[in-house]
């Protein structure tokens, strides 16, 4: 009486097999949960085109009938947008390049000069960052009343330029993970401090930068609280400013012009993150693991 064995399958197959499954499931979580960030965003976009008559008729409806392309035009010329645009753009330059001198001047003294006292001024610094704007707020707008700075562009760039704990704290990491063998041989060369600093560590750490650019842009660009303490004067508006502005004479009557100013309002920064999204990623993925 002969018996016959039946071979199972290889256990590499069943593995193989799960390990696909499991990705394509990781994949389809994914995919879900960014349609249904993206989806607000793709609802704004196609509201903008919607006409008054469709928005009170059928508000819930998700594609225009009729496309109506003069949104965009009348709520540019609903309000000094021009202007605005002008405001935001000119302080979020200002900002950033002010911001990008300070936090690695400061990450370079806390990363490279040992002084006594740096690592407690170090942790105190980053505890400024728990500290909620909210809970300042007051005190900060009497030293601006005090100073004469009420009502100026001055009181959103020259704080958000001399004060920035988290840049401080990502050009630090920046900074850690540069071999100190490049400032050592500078050193042997005769070069300064702050020859190393311009000459050796800015263009090595230029990624990091690029990071921390877009990151302060986008929080620049965005500011509402401030400017809705600080400003007065329409002239001196900034885009997220007026547009709240905007949204309190036309949000009851046609959100199509609201929708339309809004994604007006995105377009710079939208294009910014989409321009450098993979270098923010990466900078922040190293400087996590450059830091010591």
């Amino acid at each position: 009486m002969t018996t016959t064995t039946v071979d199972s399958p290889p256990k590499t197959t069943k593995t193989s097999g799960r390990k696909i499954l499991g990705i394509g499931a990781k994949h389809l979580v994914i995919l879900v949960a960014g349609l249904i960030m993206v989806a607000p965003f793709i609802w704004m976009l196609l509201t903008s085109f919607k006409g008054l008559p469709q928005l009170l008729q059928d508000p819930l409806s998700l594609l225009p009938k009729p496309w109506v392309f003069t949104n965009f035009a009348d709520a540019w010329n609903a309000l000094p947008f021009a202007r605005a645009y002008f405001n935001s753009i000119y302080i979020t330059v200002l900002i950033v390049a002010g911001t990008l001198l300070t936090t690695t001047m400061a990450a370079y003294g806390f990363a490279r000069i040992p002084f006594k006292g740096s690592r407690a001024l170090f942790v105190v610094f980053l505890a400024m960052q728990m500290v909620p704007k909210q809970v300042t707020l007051v005190p900060f707008y009497f030293l601006m009343a005090k100073i004469g700075w009420i009502d100026s562009h001055l009181a959103l760039i020259v704080p958000a330029v001399m004060v920035n704990p988290f840049g401080v704290f990502l050009a630090r990491q920046f900074i850690m993970s540069v071999p100190i063998e490049l400032e050592e041989a500078a050193m042997i060369d005769g070069a300064s401090r702050w020859r190393i600093y311009w000459q050796v560590i800015l263009p090595t750490i230029r990624p990091g930068m690029g990071a921390l650019a877009i990151i302060t842009a986008l929080d620049a660009w965005n500011s509402f609280l401030l400017p809705l303490i600080l400003l007065n004067s329409t002239d001196l508006f900034t885009v997220p400013l007026l547009l709240s502005q905007f949204q309190g004479q036309y949000g009851g009557m046609n959100y199509g012009l609201v929708m339309a100013a809004t994604a007006v309002s995105v377009v710079p920064m939208l294009i910014a993150f989409l321009v450098g999204q993979r270098q923010i990623i990466n900078s922040l993925a190293t400087s996590g693991l450059g830091g010591r």
